[in-house]
Parts: structure tokens; sequence; C-alpha cells
């Protein structure tokens, strides 16, 4: 596949497991530098050592936890200092653990708000200037089923990536005639550590095996989860 992408530069978040290494694995086969972005330092390391290995790219890392409020402007800064602008961003990360909608707490809300909401947008926010003076930009956020359909024990990450999805389309129309795309993606049921773990909890709570979890499959909406890497890894 040859996307016309070849010697841009693509941020990564969420890039040492599920979707952000799948992602990051095939920007760099079209050939693109890449900046990895997660919270945990010796895993992008790893996931850059094996990227430069076997497409022969530049990879450069940043290691951020996106429920800080400063990582943003850690993440911005660390990938325009390896590669000056930044050409594509991918807004991705794990997603809150599940909670009963009852009993959800202000710092709840505050940690999670500030992973799937506040750090994405000022990450896009830092990035845009550029990519609307050079005529060329994608913004792309992994988003989950949630925005269409609330997710039984998923309100944190209900409510936070709704909120993303209507930031995006929002300034998604400023930006049409600039040459700087806004889109987001709602994948379907994948088979990564956030869906596992979710799976888990399932089972433990009702008193059944994982198999039957597993089972009911995609029509019911308790397993139309999450599908952006494990729980709270950016």
């Amino acid at each position: 596949m040859n996307l016309g992408i070849e010697g841009r530069t693509a941020l990564v978040g969420g890039a040492t497991s599920g979707l952000g290494a799948a992602i990051s694995r095939t920007l760099a086969a079209e050939g693109c530098r890449l900046v990895l972005w997660s919270r945990d330092a010796e895993r992008l390391e790893a996931a850059a050592a094996q990227i430069r290995q076997r497409d022969g790219v530049d990879v450069a890392v940043v290691a951020a936890d996106a429920t800080s409020p400063d990582a943003a402007d850690r993440v911005v800064e660390g990938a325009q200092a390896a590669f000056g602008d930044v050409e594509i961003a991918i807004l991705n990360a794990g997603g809150p653990p599940p909670v009963d909608p009852l009993g959800t707490t202000a710092e709840g809300w505050k940690d999670a708000l500030q992973l799937l909401l506040l750090t994405p947008v000022a990450v896009a926010t830092g990035l845009l200037p550029a990519m609307r003076e050079q005529g060329f930009g994608r913004v792309v956020a992994i988003l989950s089923s949630g925005i269409h359909e609330p997710i039984p024990s998923l309100v944190y990450s209900n409510a936070g990536r709704s909120a993303l999805a209507s930031w995006m389309k929002t300034a998604s129309r400023p930006l049409a005639a600039t040459g700087v795309t806004i889109n987001g993606v709602v994948p379907g049921r994948i088979a990564t550590p956030r869906t596992a773990a979710i799976d888990q909890g399932r089972a433990e709570r009702e008193g059944l095996a994982i198999e039957a979890i597993r089972a009911l499959g995609i029509p019911h909406l308790e397993h139309l989860h999450d599908t952006s890497s494990e729980p709270l890894v950016h």
C-alpha cells in the first residue's frame, strides 16, 4: 500500500501496545518518521528499536503521562525538537477503568477528562499552527463506540471520548480550507490488552468463564469496548 506519506513526520500516542503499536508499524512501513508517545520510557525505547531495525526509518520517543496537565507541552516540544513540524498526529490512549456510573468521583473525572479530552486537544492545538502554515496536516483520534451508544460501566470513557469527538467536529470546519483534516476513527471489537482486561473484569463480576464473555460477541453493547491498548497507557 502506498498512502503517499513517505517522508512525513507522524506522532503516535499509546504507541507501545494495541492499536497504537499497530498504527506505528504501519506508518513506518509507509516511510514516515515517527515520534512514539506513551508514559513508559523503557517500552518506548524497545518499540522504537524494533521499528528502526525493521523499517529503517528515524524514530524518536517522548515519555509523558497523558493524565498530567503538562503532558501536552512535553509531547509537542519533544516532537518538534526531534524532527521539526509534525504533519500527522494520531491521538490515541488507553481508557479509564470501568466504574459504577452512580459511584464516580471527582478525582476519577479529573483524570479521565485530562487523559481523553484536555491532553489530546492541547496536543492537536499545539501542532495545528505549523500544519496550517504548510498547508498539510492530518489529525486522527482513535475513539470508541461509546460515542454513539454509551457502554455500561465505561462512563468516564463514554464522556471523555464523546467530548473529544465534539471538539474535533467543531474544529474541522475552520480548518477545511487550509489543507488540514481532523477525523475520528471508531474501531470495532479488536483483541487488545484493553479489551482483554475489560472482558476479564466482566467475567469476574458476572461469575462467568472468560470464554462465555467473549462468545457473547459484538451485538451486546457491554462488549463494544474501547479498543486502544491497555488501561491508562498513553
